[in-house]
C-alpha cells in the first residue's frame, strides 16, 4: 500500500514543477468576465468550467436554476473513503469604478508578486486552486484519496437566491460527509485559518412619507410632518446608546457560544491599536467592554446602511422633504433566521411607527459547525502539511456565506478554508491574489484531499 505522506509529497513535487503553467491557466480563466448582476459572461464561463472539469477526469455538467446555472462535478472512485463537497462561485462583482483600476479588470496583470484582476481572489483564484489540486492527484496517481463533489455557483455575488432550492432539490446528487469552501482572506498576519461558521444577514428598508411634495421649511416647518424625523425617531427605538438592540424578541433564538468557542475567539491574535489607527477610530462601537472577536462572531448587529431624503447637495436648501427611506441590515448569529428576525422588525415598526412602510429585502441564514467535529483534526493537519504552520481556528466569520445549505439542508459539517491574502481588495478596484497565496492554496487543496482520505466517513 502506498504511504499517504509519500503520495502527497509526490503531488507537492508535481505542483512545484508546474507553477508557471498553473499561473498561466489562472490568467486565462480570469480573462473571461462572469458578472452575475449584469448577466455578463455567465453561460460562457459555466461552459468553460464544464469542459475543464471533464478534461481532468470528473463527471461535470451545468444544472439550471431559475436564473444562473450551477456547475456540478463528481469523482466517486474511492469507495469507503469520505466524500468532500467543495463549494465556490464562478460569478464576480461588477468592476466599477473602472477608472480606479491601475490595469483593466479583465486583463490580468502581475505586479510585485500579485495577480490583479476581477475575481482573482473572490472567487475564481480560490476555486481554481481547488480544481488544480484535484487535477494534480489524478495526474500523479490516477485517482483521488477521497470522493469529491464540486459545486460552483453563479449567483453568490447577488446573494445566492436559488442555492437553497437547488440543494434541497438535488440533495441526493450532493451527498457528502462534509463541505469545504475556499473563499475570503487569510488572517492579516498571513496565518492560514479554519472557519467553523458564518453569520447570517437580513436586510430591510423603512419608508416614510409626508406631504404630497417637498415643502418650504419656513412656511410649513412645524406644520407638516417631516419623514426624516419620523425615521430618526423610529430608529432610536431599535438601538440604545449603550449598543443594545431593543427590537422585542430579537435575541430570543440566540444560542450563546460554547466555552470552546469563547476560548478559541480569545486566542486569536489582534493588534487593536494598529487596527484603530488603520481605520481612523478613536474607540470601538458600544458596548465598550465587549471583546473584539466576540462582537463579530457571537452577537447580532443592526446597521444603518444609508438614509435618504430631502436635499444633500452643496450649499443650503431649506426644504422639508415629502418622503424618506433608510436601508438597514441585521447580522444574524446561530439559530436566528431571516424570516423570524424580519417578522420581529415588522412587528416593532407596526407598534412604534404604524405609518412607516416596512419592506423586507434579502436574507441568508447563519451556520455553525461544532469545533470538535471529527473532520477538524484532518483539516488542521492538512493545513500544517501545506503551510508548515498551524492554522488559526475561527468559530465564525462576521460576514455571510451560504454555508447553511450544507449544515441545515444537507446536515453535514461545513468549513471555510481561505486561500487569498488579507488585502485582496475583493469587491473593490484592483482586486488581487498574491502568487505565493495562490500556490499555497493549491498545496492546501491537495493536502486536504489527502488527509480527508485517511479519515473515516461520517457514516462509517
Amino acid at each position: 500500500m502506498t504511504d499517504p505522506d509519500d503520495a502527497l509529497a509526490r503531488v507537492f513535487a508535481h505542483l512545484a514543477a508546474g507553477e508557471e503553467r498553473a499561473l498561466a491557466r489562472l490568467i486565462e480563466y480570469l480573462r473571461h468576465p462572469s458578472i452575475s448582476a449584469q448577466n455578463v459572461g455567465i453561460a460562457e464561463v459555466a461552459a468553460l468550467l464544464v469542459r475543464l472539469l471533464r478534461d481532468i477526469g470528473l463527471q461535470a455538467e451545468t444544472v439550471p436554476t431559475a436564473n444562473h446555472p450551477m456547475v456540478l462535478a463528481r469523482w466517486d472512485g474511492a469507495p469507503g473513503a469520505p466524500t468532500v463537497l467543495l463549494y465556490g462561485h464562478y460569478d464576480v462583482q461588477p468592476p466599477d469604478p473602472l477608472d480606479a483600476w491601475i490595469s483593466p479588470p479583465f486583463t490580468p496583470t502581475i505586479r510585485d508578486g500579485r495577480l490583479y484582476a476581477r475575481g482573482a481572489g473572490d472567487n475564481k483564484g480560490q476555486h481554481f486552486a481547488q480544481i488544480l489540486a484535484i487535477e494534480a492527484h489524478l495526474a500523479v496517481h490516477g485517482r483521488l484519496p477521497c470522493n469529491v463533489v464540486l459545486l460552483l455557483e453563479g449567483e453568490e455575488e447577488i446573494g445566492s437566491p436559488h442555492i437553497a432550492e437547488f440543494v434541497g432539490t438535488h440533495r441526493d446528487r450532493l451527498r457528502a460527509d462534509l463541505a469545504i469552501t475556499a473563499d475570503g482572506p487569510l488572517h492579516p498576519s498571513g496565518r492560514p485559518t479554519v472557519i467553523f461558521g458564518v453569520r447570517g444577514v437580513a436586510s430591510f428598508e423603512l419608508r416614510a412619507r409626508g406631504a404630497a411634495r417637498d415643502l418650504h421649511s419656513g412656511n410649513f416647518g412645524g406644520v407638516a410632518p417631516n419623514p426624516l424625523w419620523r425615521l430618526v425617531h423610529l430608529l432610536a427605538t431599535m438601538k440604545a446608546p449603550d449598543g443594545t438592540i431593543t427590537i422585542d424578541g430579537l435575541h430570543d433564538a440566540v444560542i450563546p457560544p460554547t466555552n470552546a468557542e469563547r476560548a478559541a475567539a480569545a486566542e486569536l491574535p489582534l493588534d487593536l491599536d494598529a487596527l484603530r489607527r488603520e481605520l481612523g477610530l478613536s474607540e470601538l462601537d458600544a458596548p465598550a467592554g465587549r471583546p473584539f472577536y466576540e462582537r463579530l462572531m457571537f452577537h447580532p448587529t443592526l446597521t444603518i446602511n444609508g438614509m435618504h431624503g430631502g436635499y444633500a447637495g452643496p450649499g443650503s436648501k431649506t426644504v422639508l422633504p415629502h418622503e424618506a427611506f433608510v436601508k438597514c441590515d441585521i447580522r444574524l448569529v446561530r439559530a436566528q433566521t431571516p424570516a423570524d428576525v424580519l417578522a420581529k422588525v415588522a412587528a416593532h415598526v407596526a407598534r412604534h411607527a404604524p405609518d412607516v412602510e416596512f419592506v423586507p429585502m434579502h436574507g441568508m441564514e447563519p451556520s455553525r459547525t461544532p469545533m470538535d467535529s471529527p473532520f477538524a483534526a484532518p483539516i488542521r493537519t492538512a493545513i500544517i502539511a501545506a503551510h508548515a504552520t498551524a492554522p488559526l481556528l475561527f468559530p465564525s466569520l462576521g460576514g455571510s456565506l451560504p454555508d447553511y445549505v450544507f449544515t441545515r439542508i444537507l446536515g453535514i459539517p461545513a468549513f471555510v478554508v481561505p486561500y487569498a491574502n488579507a488585502d485582496e481588495a475583493n469587491h473593490a478596484p484592483n482586486e488581487n491574489i498574491r502568487l505565493d497565496c495562490f500556490f499555497a492554496g493549491i498545496r492546501t487543496g491537495a493536502a486536504l484531499l489527502s488527509h480527508l482520505g485517511r479519515a473515516a466517513p461520517a457514516s462509517g
